[in-house]
């Protein structure tokens, strides 16, 4: 084994600190810990959060979850956990990762500056998601940007964020947000009862009353009553109760609860179209399923995953925020079996290209890259 400065040729040792487990991003990190040469250790600010109700089994590679400790802040939940200095102390990384800027990912940073070892910054944001931030937040990442090696985001909005602060191309890469494709794809086709699908929390920011306003005015396009399913809950849940109880003579809605990932694929599989009428997302993952599902997908300019995912025109259809163009779209694409055929098979073709395999790689790809930028300055 030879020794070059301070840097040992030996599987290089990853410490990625982010705030939960997910199952979007559980099977990545699994991938990633089998790279050739790569030795992961997952740090975990909590085993999960409030407003979360995943069921998730232990990712196949070492963890640690950090001391739970969190404030709430306007419904976001801010890790604060100073244990991470000692874990990283012990675990002694070569390449830190970290994934936002809570209190606890800067201490990480700040231990990855001190010990002079590599920083990788990963983030969902883009550049329309963080377009309000404030003056004081752009400081924060001008200043860990400036002593980051390598930067991942999702999608082609995270590589405009990145090059917004004059970042390098060859610094950039991207690890998509993924869903289980194969447990999607492998569905066989069958009669899709539903005609409107919604899958989200039930909160202001995802417009649940906004798809149920689409759906009655597709009623009124097609003369017929639409069904429309509510995938998931949230505070606004009564709230859309009350108002689909209203519309019964319009529109048949179904609300099917929170369902764990292993019941998605079927859920969808019974969708024609999906609604994805967000305000803010910097990706969305519920795109990604859908796609897998054959279900064209109607979503807001809002989303990350348009442009990079979600095509306009080519595997489903990118709107304003206004209802009358969603309905007339919608009731279009429920009246045209053609059209819908060809947004679902090119939505199932072009999903398989967003997979854990190339998201892990992507990942991996950044490490490599940080960590020869350091041996460099070595």
């Amino acid at each position: 084994m030879s020794t070059t400065g301070s840097f040992v040729e030996r599987p290089i040792r990853v410490a990625l600190v982010t705030n939960i487990p997910a199952p979007y991003r559980v099977p990545v990190y699994e991938r990633l810990a089998r790279m050739p040469g790569c030795d992961l250790h997952m740090i975990f600010c909590s085993g999960s959060e409030p407003d979360r109700h995943w069921q998730i089994q232990a990712g196949d590679y070492r963890s640690t979850a950090l001391r739970e400790r969190f404030v709430t802040v306007k419904g976001r939940f801010i890790h604060v956990n100073p244990d991470v200095w000692s874990v990283l102390q012990a675990s002694d990384p070569d390449v830190v990762i970290t994934t936002g800027y809570n209190p606890t990912h800067l201490i990480a940073f700040a231990w990855a500056v001190w010990r002079g070892r590599a920083h990788v910054v990963m983030t969902d944001g883009t550049l329309r998601s963080e377009a309000t931030l404030s003056g004081a937040h752009r400081f924060l990442r001008r200043r860990v940007f400036a002593r980051s090696q390598a930067f991942v985001g999702p999608s082609e909005g995270a590589m405009d964020l990145f090059r917004s602060y004059g970042l390098p191309a060859d610094r950039l890469f991207k690890s998509h947000l993924c869903a289980d494709n194969d447990a999607f794809l492998s569905l066989p086709d069958g009669p899709r009862p539903l005609d409107l699908l919604f899958c989200g929390r039930l909160v202001a920011i995802k417009n649940p009353l906004f798809a149920l306003d689409v759906a009655r005015r597709i009623s009124g396009l097609l003369g017929r009553r639409v069904s429309l399913g509510y995938l998931g809950s949230g505070e606004m849940e009564s709230q859309v109760r009350e108002a689909a109880a209203r519309l019964t003579e319009h529109v048949d809605v179904t609300f099917m609860g929170f369902a764990q990932p292993a019941e998605l694929p079927q859920r969808y599989a019974q969708a024609r179209l999906f609604l994805f009428p967000t305000s803010w997302d910097p990706w969305g993952v519920v795109a990604n399923e859908a796609c897998a599902a054959g279900v064209p997908v109607l979503v807001t300019p809002h989303a990350g995953a348009v442009g990079d995912l979600v095509i306009d025109g080519v595997n489903g259809l990118v709107l304003p925020l206004d209802a009358h163009a969603w309905a007339e779209a919608g009731a279009r694409l429920l009246n045209d079996p053609v059209e819908w055929a060809r947004l679902s098979a090119a939505a199932r073709a072009r999903v398989k290209g967003f997979s854990y395999d190339a998201a892990a790689l992507g990942l991996w790809q950044a490490v490599q890259r940080a960590m020869a930028d350091r041996k460099e300055q070595a």
